[in-house]
């Protein structure tokens, strides 16, 4: 019995200018692979990082909401007194 699957995979279009669109052959060509390879690829990358930066934010606006956060100013001090410890590590060695 034949049974045919169809792919999961979606189809989108989009404009490329020529410019873009002869690197993309270039690389495509270089890799061995599609067009259509390359671009999905390409989207991959892209959307994942930038939902990994929207989580990241959403993890600052969490904490800011939270009150887990410093001022200006206490950040300043909290490196002031790195920089200090530091300091005090390095002369304590010498």
């Amino acid at each position: 019995m034949y049974t045919c699957s169809m792919s999961k995979s979606q189809i989108i279009t989009a404009r490329i200018d020529p410019e873009v669109m002869e690197l993309v052959d270039r690389v495509a060509k270089a890799k061995g692979r599609s067009r259509s390879w390359l671009a999905a690829r390409a989207i991959e990358k892209m959307v994942r990082a930038e939902v990994a930066f929207m989580e990241f934010v959403q993890e600052g606006e969490d904490d800011i909401a939270a009150g887990r956060f410093l001022t200006q100013e206490q950040m300043e001090e909290w490196i002031e007194d790195l920089v200090h410890n530091r300091q005090a590590v390095r002369q304590a060695a010498e």
